[in-house]
Parts: C-alpha cells; sequence; structure tokens
C-alpha cells in the first residue's frame, strides 16, 4: 500500500511540473518581444492621386477604333504593374471618361441597375469594348492582317503595321510562322536578300531587313550618280 501511495504522489508531482512548464511556456510567448516587420498587406490602398501621377488619358468616345483599344490596354497596363485593386478599377477608369463616353456609361450603369445587376470593372471591361469595338471591327482587323504586305512602304512602316495587326490575329501565333508571314510579305527585292538567311527571331529578321533596305538604297543611290 505504501508502495503504491508513493507511486501516486510521484505521478502527481510529475504532473505538476508538467503543467508547470506549459504556463511558463504561455507566459514566455505572451512577452517575448516581436522580431522582425509585420506582415505587410497584399494590396497598399490606392488613391485616385495614386492612379492619375501614372498620366492616364481622358477618354471622350470621339475616337478611332483602334484609339478606344489603346486607352483601355493603357488603363489596364497601369493596373496590372502596379497591382491595382480590383474594386478600385471601375471608380479610376469611369473618372476618365467625358462627353459622350460618359453619357454612354451613366445610361448603361442605369440600365443594370434597374435589372440589380452587379457593375463591376469586369461588366464595364466587356461593355465598353462591345460599344467602341466590336467583334465585326476585330475580325476586320484579322483580315487585314492576313492581306497585309509591304508595298510601297518602307520595312520600319511596313514591320509597325505589321505588329500592330498582328494583336487582333485570333489563332496561336508562335514566332517561327511570325517570321516567315513578315518575309513573305516583303517586297520581292528584299525578300530575294533575307529569305536566305532563314532568321527565326522576329526582331532580328526586321532589323536585317530594315539594313538590307538601306543598303539597296545606298547602292542604286550611287548608281544614279555615276
Amino acid at each position: 500500500m505504501q508502495q503504491m501511495e508513493a507511486a501516486r504522489v510521484a505521478a502527481e508531482d510529475v504532473h505538476r511540473q508538467h503543467m508547470e512548464a506549459l504556463r511558463q511556456l504561455e507566459e514566455n510567448k505572451t512577452t517575448a518581444p516581436v522580431h522582425g516587420p509585420e506582415p505587410r498587406p497584399l494590396h497598399r490602398e490606392w488613391s485616385l492621386e495614386d492612379f492619375l501621377k501614372h498620366h492616364p488619358t481622358k477618354f471622350n468616345g470621339k475616337t478611332s477604333l483602334d484609339v478606344a483599344d489603346q486607352w483601355l490596354k493603357d488603363i489596364e497596363r497601369i493596373f496590372y504593374a502596379k497591382m491595382c485593386p480590383e474594386d478600385s478599377r471601375l471608380a479610376f477608369t469611369v473618372y476618365m471618361l467625358t462627353g459622350e463616353a460618359e453619357h454612354w456609361w451613366i445610361s448603361m450603369k442605369s440600365i443594370m441597375e434597374e435589372r440589380q445587376e452587379p457593375v463591376t470593372w469586369e461588366f464595364f471591361r466587356r461593355k465598353f469594348l462591345s460599344e467602341y469595338f466590336s467583334d465585326s471591327v476585330k475580325y476586320a482587323k484579322e483580315v487585314e492582317f492576313l492581306q497585309l504586305t509591304q508595298g510601297s512602304k518602307s520595312v520600319a512602316e511596313y514591320a509597325k503595321k505589321f505588329k500592330h495587326l498582328s494583336r487582333f490575329y485570333t489563332m496561336p501565333l508562335d514566332e517561327e510562322w511570325r517570321c516567315k508571314k513578315f518575309e513573305n510579305d516583303l517586297r520581292g527585292d528584299l525578300r530575294l536578300m533575307v529569305t536566305p538567311l532563314s532568321i527565326k527571331d522576329f526582331v532580328a529578321l526586321v532589323e536585317k531587313a530594315r539594313v538590307m533596305e538601306k543598303m539597296k538604297v545606298e547602292v542604286e543611290t550611287q548608281h544614279s550618280h555615276q
């Protein structure tokens, strides 16, 4: 009996020591200083002033379709580069609307609110593209790209037009196909000089064609003087 009592007392003593250690550990956690900076939020609060620092342009709706498309892309570039919160994008974009575009949005927003549909940034983006850059326009741009040739344009002018219209091509546009199309639609004299080089990098191809064009002009000028 004495041995059993001694064992019970010893077990209680060990349990008491264990509980005391746990209590001490919890106290140390609450009183220990915090080292290192506090975790920062994923997105800093964005104000209208923050947005305007990037010099976005106004949009009045009285522009070409290409300008409308580019305006939205420029606005989105600011949002993506600076990680603008989703709930601020709509307010900032609407702030940049003026004239006819502003009246269009007021009317569109009123219709959606009457239907009790959520007015979000994605909703604005879809409606804007539908209003100012419809699918029929995109299709016409794609056709224009497929039919594009250098013609009387310089290589620099041709490359600029090529890059602009290629944005509207709906099929996968890998580097090799891009180079082949650009090369095939060069003027015949330049194509004969560039094709044997088999360049697979678009930037390098444009630069080589530009150099070849310059050399050709210089040779023709020299011959005309002679």
